[in-house]
């Protein structure tokens, strides 16, 4: 909360042991989404701080990440020269 600077939730997986590289919330601000460096983009769900999923594809870590302005589209950079564009 940043009127109490005070922390109020952690996203956290025991399977994820790496970096977080960027994030991005959805356009409803209900999915939260963040880039690895294990090459994933995991997609968690704001409020109740579980992942509901993950999008893998990349051959190294994922370094940039956006959402459309409609909500319907994501995109993901990675240090493997790929954009991709998930839906």
């Amino acid at each position: 909360d940043l009127r109490a600077d005070q922390e109020l939730i952690v996203y956290s997986h025991e399977s994820i042991i790496c970096g977080i590289t960027s994030v991005a919330l959805s356009r409803s601000g209900r999915l939260l989404l963040a880039g690895y460096d294990d090459f994933n983009c995991n997609i968690w769900d704001s409020l109740k701080a579980e992942r509901v999923g993950i999008l893998s594809g990349h051959d190294n870590r994922v370094s940039c990440l956006g959402v459309t302005a409609d909500g319907m589209a994501v995109a993901t950079g990675s240090w493997d020269s790929f954009l991709k564009v998930w839906n």
